[in-house]
């Protein structure tokens, strides 16, 4: 098969990463990749949202099949794009429609289609710009601490939990009224605190069947001890050792299978991934938030934990067997380490040079802000790079994650040295 990887950072790398394994691929392209994807195949300079671009190198490149790794492609219609399309109908996209994409587009959809279809969720209730006061007097409703969402993307920064009622609703007021997250927080929803331990499940379905991938739980914020700014992502382990057979088999028969069988019956056409973002309270689960494709840097240690062929899988997907196709995991613990460019999350510099990646032994490396000038690596983005490794349990994976993020320099690199600390 020929592939096309959609996208440019550490989870791309890794989806990359895997599918280059596979015995049933012939070409893989990565769009737009990074300094690390070209290990895998070749990239090509163009964005995620060109899609009549994408189409011309799908057509150019005798692609089969299309994996879209972030979020905006596919709120942005691309799978609706090709099955219109009569030259890309015969192309598999990896991933939902437009409609089934507002479960990450819209959390007021995601909230309604989890009330819909039984899923356990927090209490919640949502307003806009003209709700202004009865948003307030919902926050006084609530215990502290308060759980603010923008409704739309908002790139992973659009939930904010404040533990003062004033703070709460001057949150709201800059969210609603002063669009603080421009049309993303045009409404917001306000939920109930879950007070427990978060940790995220991965499911790959046809529309009919499902595979639940290897759990993970990440760790957000920029500070050791989990706190300050939240980030995309600075470290995740996988298996997660609170998640045992028995809670599974709860998140399994109380919020997989209900979300499948859910977006099957309202007719939602649904060819991709599904992470759950889940607390687990108590011994039970509730749904923070849905997103539609993988998360990262979960990607980063579930791809490794994958022991079968993943294009297999992919294919499964796309034929609609996915049912008849064979998913087995790698007992052992996988464990990233994200390097950042120094001031992420917020303002950061680029194009710093990467040095020691020749020296990394017993990790794999997976490239997320970085690029190739000139026979060298740079920086190019927040999340530089996650390293990753395995271990019989998670302080050997992270033992070999640590030394080897020690030997990678450039210049103000950051990481947490407390990844797992809660475990």
């Amino acid at each position: 098969m020929n592939v096309l990887v959609l996208g440019s950072g550490g989870r791309e790398h890794a989806l990359a990463w895997k599918i280059a394994q596979s015995e049933g691929l012939n070409k893989l392209l990565i769009a737009p990749g990074n300094a690390g994807t070209v290990a895998c195949g070749t990239n090509v300079n163009l964005s995620v949202n060109d899609f009549e671009g994408i189409k011309k190198v799908v057509l150019a490149e005798a692609i089969d099949m299309v994996v879209v790794g972030p979020e905006d492609p596919l709120v942005n219609g691309i799978y609706d794009f090709f099955t219109g399309d009569e030259q890309l109908q015969k192309v598999a996209l990896i991933g939902p429609s437009a409609e089934g994409a507002r479960l990450e587009g819209s959390k007021e959809y995601a909230k309604e289609f989890m009330v819909q279809n039984g899923i356990p969720t927090a209490a919640y209730a949502s307003f806009n710009k003209d709700q202004l006061e009865a948003g307030y007097q919902f926050l006084e409703t609530l215990n502290p601490p308060y759980v603010l969402k923008a409704d739309g993307l908002a790139a992973g920064k659009g939930v904010v939990i404040l533990d003062e009622l004033a703070a709460a609703k001057a949150e709201l007021k800059a969210m609603l009224a002063d669009a603080k997250f421009g049309a993303a927080s045009s409404k917001v929803v306000i939920e109930e605190f879950l007070s427990g331990i978060e940790l995220s499940v991965f499911v790959l379905t046809d529309g009919d069947s499902y595979k639940i991938l290897p759990e993970a739980k990440d760790y957000k914020r920029i500070g050791e001890g989990d706190v300050g700014l939240n980030t995309g992502g600075m470290g995740a382990i996988s298996p997660v050792p609170f998640a045992d057979a028995a809670f599974l088999e709860k998140v399994e028969e109380r919020i997989v299978k209900p979300s499948v069988e859910g977006l099957r019956k309202q007719g939602i056409p649904y060819k991709g991934f599904l992470f759950i973002g889940l607390m687990k309270v108590g011994d039970d689960p509730y749904v923070i938030e849905y997103n539609v494709r993988m998360g990262d840097p979960e990607t980063e240690v579930v791809m490794p934990r994958i022991a079968s062929d993943f294009l297999d899988l992919l294919k499964g997907v796309a034929e609609n067997d996915l049912s008849s196709r064979s998913l087995t995991v790698d007992e052992r613990t996988a464990t990233a380490v994200i390097l950042v460019s120094g001031g992420y999350p917020e303002a950061y510099e680029k194009g710093k040079k990467i040095s020691g990646l020749d020296a990394v032994s017993g990790s794999i490396v997976f490239h997320a802000g970085t690029k190739s000038e000139g026979g060298e690596t740079l920086t190019n983005g927040g999340r530089v790079m996650a390293i990753t490794s395995y271990g019989a349990n998670k302080e050997e994976a992270l033992s070999a994650s640590y030394s080897n993020a020690a030997k990678i320099d450039f210049e103000k690199k950051y990481f947490r040295g407390d990844i797992g600390f809660d475990l």
